[in-house]
């Protein structure tokens, strides 16, 4: 039994700022030329004051659904990465359940910043492979603007707001790596550098929660040596090489890191998804809404094998390996 991709689907909020519109929006002393030049990043979306992750998260997840021509009522579990749960409980995923109107099965949240999709693809994996669930809404869903310092420009500007979903179904198969589906996903984390990418305090905290700390320099360091390994251990666990590869969707942080890893694969710009320059770092909603951009335009098809990598806060990152 394998997890298979029936269905991607996408939501960006409706403000959508450029850099300059930020610039003068918070009195940033930034410009459109240097956050690109560092970033890659050119616009942004953000919630609107009566948006949640919840509503964000039900909005893609209705498109993923519609894509997938599946009735809601046919989901059996829900898994939610997000940062930015609407509360610390219940779970953003019930709360989607609900505004979905999914009636049935199981539905928890995930917290592994922005390696949180990958995350949440490979638990939905296992549950699919382990007989738990046959129908998996795996959803990422970022109101990052409320957890920013709009006097550090140094981070704010890097963020953007917006939801992300793909729908798994189980499908059997005759377990070849020509198979579509899931064929693995690499987790890892070390929480030693826990410090260099975090959110100050939280609901179980003395102070309550507060805004978003990074040390970019630390943080860029990082990614670069981790992705570049998960990726090859994802290839290895599964005998296959960089010239497999049809495509790489990358966790869409920086725009320098994602063309590293390009590189790295030998893959073409064509062959790589970016959305950065347009959606900013939407954090676990990132991988979701450029599956969703790729698959609906057409470059991903049929038999494409494609790489999905991501490092967030925790550290956390990892590797996930699929079949369309």
């Amino acid at each position: 039994m394998r997890a298979t991709i029936a269905g991607c689907g996408g939501y960006l909020p409706e403000t959508r700022l450029s850099n300059d519109e930020l610039a003068a929006l918070h009195g940033l002393e930034t410009s459109d030329a240097w956050i690109r030049e560092r970033t890659g990043i050119g616009f942004r979306h953000m919630a609107a004051p009566d948006q949640t992750a919840s509503d964000l998260g039900a909005a893609a997840a209705r498109d993923a659904l519609a894509r997938a021509g599946v009735a809601a009522e046919e989901v059996d579990a829900i898994l939610v990465a997000t940062s930015t749960p609407d509360s610390a409980f219940p779970a953003t995923a019930v709360r989607i359940q609900a505004k979905i109107g999914a009636t049935k099965g199981f539905a928890f949240d995930m917290a592994a910043a922005c390696t949180g999709f990958v995350y949440a693809l490979g638990v939905a994996d296992s549950l699919i492979r382990a007989g738990q669930a046959r129908c998996v809404l795996v959803i990422g869903t970022e109101v990052y603007s409320r957890i920013l310092d709009w006097t550090d420009r140094g981070t704010c500007v890097l963020f953007g707001d917006g939801a992300g979903a793909v729908l798994l179904r189980a499908e059997e198969n005759g377990g070849t790596r020509e198979d579509r589906g899931i064929l693995s996903c690499h987790l890892h984390a070390d929480g030693r550098f826990g410090d260099i990418l975090h959110v100050e305090g939280g609901a179980g905290s003395n102070g309550g929660a507060g805004l978003l700390r990074m040390s970019g320099k630390e943080v860029f360091r990082h990614a670069v040596t981790k992705l570049a390994s998960v990726v090859d251990e994802a290839l290895a666990a599964n005998d296959m090489s960089h010239a497999d590869v049809r495509w790489l969707v990358p966790h869409q942080a920086n725009l320098r890191i994602i063309e590293a890893m390009g590189r790295k694969l030998h893959l073409p710009a064509e062959r790589v998804v970016v959305t950065v320059d347009r959606h900013a770092n939407t954090s676990a909603a990132s991988i979701p809404l450029a599956l969703a951009e790729a698959c609906g335009d057409g470059r991903i098809g049929p038999g494409d094998l494609v790489v999905m990598e991501a490092i967030g806060g925790g550290l956390t990152w990892g590797a996930a390996l699929a079949r369309f």
